[in-house]
């Protein structure tokens, strides 16, 4: 009898541990009222819209608000932090990038950290021509991102700044449904 109430008991301990680390690392922030629509949001976790921006340009002390702000005001409060690191990485000497885009209006739109997605054209982080407009699996979204950050404006500057070099995924993506590769 004693042997059955151990295990229900471990595992409810196990649980309760999670939990708690969880909601340590994740915080749930104050709701936010977007003033477009009106409409309530509450937010937990990391936005992610685009990988490794938030990483690169909101810092450490700003990141569970940004991370608890919606898309809508994200680029007017943080746009001149992100130009502001833009620049540092830069030296002051960031002037376009592939895009055409200056410093001001790229890290607003780095700013807002949504995904984009054309629901009637190609979808692709860059190919060249399509910008933003999506995400493929194929997609190198941190070469890319390096790119439009340290590429300057033929994506040719600091050309040891704007790879990671890992060129393929580790595991080859499914042709199906979830698409993913599987784990290893």
């Amino acid at each position: 009898m004693k042997k059955n109430l151990v295990y229900p008991l471990v595992t409810l301990c196990a649980l309760l541990f999670i939990l708690s680390a969880c909601h340590k690392d994740h915080p749930v922030t104050p709701a936010t009222t977007d003033p477009n629509t009106g409409k309530v949001f509450n937010v937990v976790g990391d936005q992610v819209g685009r990988p490794g921006i938030a990483t690169v340009f909101v810092a450490s002390a700003d990141r569970d608000n940004f991370n608890g702000t919606i898309p809508s005001l994200m680029s007017p409060l943080y746009q001149a932090k992100f130009q502001a690191q833009l620049q540092a990485y830069n030296g002051n000497n960031y002037t376009t990038n592939i895009l055409g885009l200056n410093a001001a209006q790229f890290t607003g739109v780095l700013a807002t950290d949504v995904l984009n997605v054309s629901t009637t054209g190609t979808t692709t982080y860059y190919d060249g021509t399509n910008v933003l407009t999506g995400r493929n699996l194929t997609d190198d979204v941190i070469d890319i991102s390096l790119t439009l950050v340290f590429g300057g404006p033929t994506g040719a500057s600091n050309p040891t700044l704007t790879s990671d070099h890992v060129n393929a995924n580790d595991k080859a993506f499914l042709t199906s449904f979830p698409y993913e590769a599987a784990p290893w």
